[in-house]
């Protein structure tokens, strides 16, 4: 069994099957909504992580139930392995009451307290300093726990990268900064818009150790993940990880995907992070031959379950919609 105050990690069969299974729950998930938004039955923008499983399921498993977590708009993934119930985010897909964030959010807003799952941030950034406030306060408390931070490459560009890692150094905060680099901020190439490809390498700048990994590797990203946040409950300070990795699928489903070559996406393929992990894990005895199947059926039966219970559920009430809703105060004259 893992230790969650280990830096290393323990590959039992069952964290092993554990692993796969979450992996396997965001890819079918995933494909789920993209069937389900050409029915129309998801609307708005869809941002699918397909090909980047390995991260948030690696990075999640090394976290305590309590420590925070901050994602983009590509969060869906983040959400399940999070803990956050499937028919509760396909409700929030669906734009249903019963959603997570009461159907409100949809796809690029999935939030929710009591998992301490704090977005869904459709801002490029803009959940790079709410993670460094959510480590503040805990480090003003006196609670020696992580924060982590999800964010892509094209957040590199923006000053409020640069801002959060500063006062993350500054003050010594326990917050984590994860950076999931696909190589491809929407639709423009990160060699084409950044002259230091090299992502890890900027937080050295401000003094935060660094670690960049093979993002399509669930347990190397594990293992960088286990080693990061343990120094930063140990009160070391910030810590920067860069994962390598690559979306499979366009940027959303508006995107004419017109910007890479084919031939790139196929060779991306052939490391699909579910295959490489299965295969090894087989080929290791870690893992069974019937693992796979068995992981397959009851993940088919989840997301059948969610589908139903997103279709069942209730729309928001329109004489609800005000509710929450602030606007100023209409001036008076004098």
């Amino acid at each position: 069994m893992r230790n969650i105050a280990d830096d290393r990690v323990h590959l039992t069969r069952e964290h092993a099957v554990e692993l796969l299974r979450q992996m396997t729950r965001i890819r079918r998930f995933e494909e789920k909504c993209a069937e389900l938004y050409t029915q129309e039955k998801i609307r708005g923008f869809l941002h699918l992580y397909i090909g980047e499983e390995a991260n948030a399921v690696g990075v999640i498993s090394a976290l305590a139930e309590d420590e925070a977590i901050v994602a983009t708009y590509r969060e869906h993934g983040h959400a399940l392995v999070r803990g956050l119930p499937m028919s509760e985010v396909m409700a929030e897909m669906f734009g249903k009451a019963a959603g997570s964030s009461r159907g409100r959010g949809g796809s690029m807003h999935i939030f929710s307290a009591r998992h301490r799952f704090f977005g869904g941030n459709a801002i490029v950034a803009g959940g790079l300093p709410l993670a460094v406030g959510l480590a503040l306060a805990d480090k003003m408390l006196g609670i020696e726990r992580a924060t982590c931070c999800f964010f892509g490459e094209g957040a590199a560009a923006e000053g409020e990268f640069h801002e959060s890692l500063n006062l993350a150094a500054l003050w010594h905060l326990p917050v984590l900064f994860v950076c999931e680099n696909n190589l491809y901020a929407m639709g423009t190439a990160l060699a084409r818009s950044q002259s230091n490809p090299s992502i890890s390498t900027r937080a050295a700048v401000y003094g935060i150790a660094s670690e960049a990994v093979d993002g399509m590797n669930v347990v190397d990203v594990e293992a960088a993940a286990r080693r990061a946040v343990h120094a930063v409950r140990r009160g070391e300070g910030p810590r920067f990880i860069e994962a390598k990795t690559y979306r499979f699928r366009a940027h959303s489903m508006f995107d004419a995907d017109l910007y890479r070559e084919k031939a790139e996406i196929e060779a991306w393929k052939k490391r699909d992070p579910l295959t490489l992990f299965s295969d090894w894990a087989l080929s290791a005895g870690v893992l069974h031959p019937d693992d796979r199947q068995e992981i397959e059926v009851d993940v088919a039966r989840e997301i059948d379950t969610a589908v139903g219970f997103a279709e069942a559920a209730e729309w928001e009430p329109v004489e609800d919609l005000a509710t929450d809703v602030v606007s100023p105060r209409p001036e008076t004259e004098p």
